[in-house]
């Protein structure tokens, strides 16, 4: 097919953007090409935007896929809207021979052409960041900053990561080599190399719900950059910003000379459930999935067939030990738990504190004092239902109102949710964190602290000491695992320990952060979320490794 975006063009374009991206990951410093502010995107481009998402509603997105035998949708906004959305239903038999089909051509265009191909269709989805925002905004329930920035320039910034580390593990061995080995006084022995980077088939990329970009762009543009063909199985209640992506990669590489169908969508009828029957076909190779450790331990069992990449559920702790900034310590920590809803997979859930107290700068605090004062800040910073709502988004799915209200029960509420309505989304459900205290000394293998409790629900728990509280974090990072690990201490000795923690099990650390730096955030480029080394998740995003296997080297030999 002729193309009319040509590898010059696309290199002219984007090697900088490359280049820039391989130097980030080198050094760790902080760099993004995608700009963070909505009005970064010119005048015009809110109402655009908006005025795009809205044309969508009750529409049928024709993605011109081989196999549609049919039409399906049913998102409802967690705001309350029905975004009324049709996408094409797929015979599996029809569109994986299709998808293989392509990837002779995509693989023979090499690591180069194919990086410049991603970071255009990253280009692309950028320049729409207000679109997809809202399509975030509408399926997940972030409030419309957090969809903007989370669902636009960070989730970019994710698969541009992922482009550059797949670039880098792919240009390792060089593309050809002359082979001399010395005879002594025979002549030498000859041989021509070739080494081709080839991909290990078709890619199952399945969506989460709470950040379907964010956590859907790596793995994608992982596969993708490494030659492989791509099929996108949303969640079924958040399949638009997906389907857009697919629809803006499936022009892009129509448009540079390759075949369409190397990335295509797989949407399931209501109660389908179509991600196990596609997980366990032969022609997937690769898995890549962000949801319930039910699910992700089923498709490590399973799906023999394929490298599955996995992030699961995980139970984050903090531990409290004493703090030279107590004020900035509490601010943190409220924002930490309010943001989302808590339902962030890096969202702190447990509270280790000493009962008898910790030393700040303001004066030694007791247990319930801390907890006290938490509990003030979280409702100060959620007091006016504007920044409520600006901050807490909307629960994404009645689960998650079931185990915040079933909370209560647990312990002793040291701070009870309330109600937000929000003026604009009156249906929209909102509610602010709950924190309950419970005590660790009543050992109990069924406490509510040992799994994970999606959504706004923290847990106060007291522990003898803080050496208690070390034990406490090693035992749930270990047999639940953790995205994030946070700790507050002004003792060299305890944060050695906190460190070596987390070291010995994998887990993520934070310390002090008092700032506007928190927890549950991490940036491409510098900050790896996850680690792929506790039950949590069995990767990271992005390393090496999370790229490295979804391709293998084949050598040629030709006599010289």
């Amino acid at each position: 097919m002729a193309a009319e975006l040509t590898v010059p063009q696309l290199s002219a374009k984007h090697r900088p953007t490359l280049d820039q991206a391989l130097s980030a990951i080198r050094s760790r410093a902080y760099w993004s090409p995608h700009p963070e502010h909505p009005k970064a995107y010119g005048e015009t481009a809110p109402a655009d935007g908006l005025a795009a998402f809205e044309a969508l509603r009750g529409t049928r997105l024709d993605l011109g896929q081989p196999g549609t035998d049919g039409w399906t949708g049913a998102e409802v906004s967690p705001y309350g809207p029905e975004l009324g959305v049709e996408y094409p239903h797929v015979d599996p038999d029809v569109l994986l021979p299709a998808m293989k089909a392509g990837m002779g051509a995509w693989r023979d265009a090499g690591p180069e052409a194919r990086a410049l191909v991603c970071i255009e269709i990253l280009a692309r989805i950028s320049a729409r960041t207000h679109e997809f925002a809202h399509a975030v905004m509408h399926t997940s329930g972030q409030a419309f900053m957090m969809a903007f920035q989370a669902g636009g320039p960070h989730a970019q910034d994710r698969g541009l990561e992922a482009v550059a580390y797949a670039y880098e593990e792919q240009t390792r061995v060089p593309g050809q080599a002359d082979w001399s080995k010395p005879q002594g006084k025979k002549d030498p022995l000859q041989l021509g190399k070739t080494f081709t980077a080839v991909p290990r088939g078709i890619a199952l990329m399945i969506g989460c719900n709470t950040f379907p970009t964010w956590n859907g762009y790596p793995g994608l543009f992982a596969s993708l950059a490494t030659g492989n063909a791509v099929l996108v199985k949303p969640h079924p209640r958040a399949v638009l910003p997906l389907a857009l992506t697919v629809k803006v990669a499936r022009e892009v590489l129509a448009e540079a000379g390759f075949d369409p169908n190397l990335v295509a969508l797989a949407v399931e009828r209501p109660g389908e459930g179509i991600a196990k029957t596609l997980a366990v076909r032969p022609e997937i190779k690769l898995i890549d999935y962000t949801g319930s450790t039910e699910f992700g331990d089923w498709l490590e069992t399973n799906a023999r067939q394929a490298q599955v990449y996995t992030e699961k559920a995980g139970v984050n702790t903090v531990v409290l030990d004493s703090t030279d900034n107590y004020k900035g310590m509490l601010s943190n920590l409220a924002f930490s738990l309010s943001l989302y809803s808590g339902q962030m997979c890096t969202t702190p859930q447990n509270l280790l504190i000493p009962r008898d107290g910790i030393a700040t700068d303001a004066g030694h605090k007791t247990y319930d004092e801390v907890v006290a004062d938490l509990a003030a800040s979280v409702g100060g910073l959620l007091g006016d239902d504007a920044r409520a709502n600006a901050l807490l988004g909307a629960l994404v799915n009645p689960d998650v109102k079931t185990r915040l209200e079933a909370a209560a029960a647990l312990g002793e509420v040291a701070l009870a949710s309330r109600e937000v309505v929000n003026p604009e989304f009156p249906d929209a459900v909102v509610r602010t964190p709950v924190m309950v205290k419970l005590d660790a000394a009543k050992a109990d293998p069924e406490a509510p602290y040992l799994s994970e409790c999606f959504g706004p629900v923290s847990f106060a728990v007291a522990v003898d000491t803080t050496a208690d509280a070390l034990d406490l974090l090693r035992r749930t990072v270990r047999e639940k695992g953790a995205m994030t690990v946070g700790a507050y201490t002004t003792s060299p000795d305890t944060e050695r320990a906190v460190e070596e923690v987390c070291l010995e099990e994998s887990a993520q650390l934070s310390l002090n952060l008092t700032g506007g730096v928190f927890v549950n955030q991490t940036a491409a480029f510098s900050d790896f979320h996850g680690s792929g080394g506790n039950p949590a998740a069995n990767a990271a995003l992005c390393d090496g490794a999370f790229v490295a296997n979804r391709f293998r080297v084949v050598e040629v030999r030709r006599q010289a």
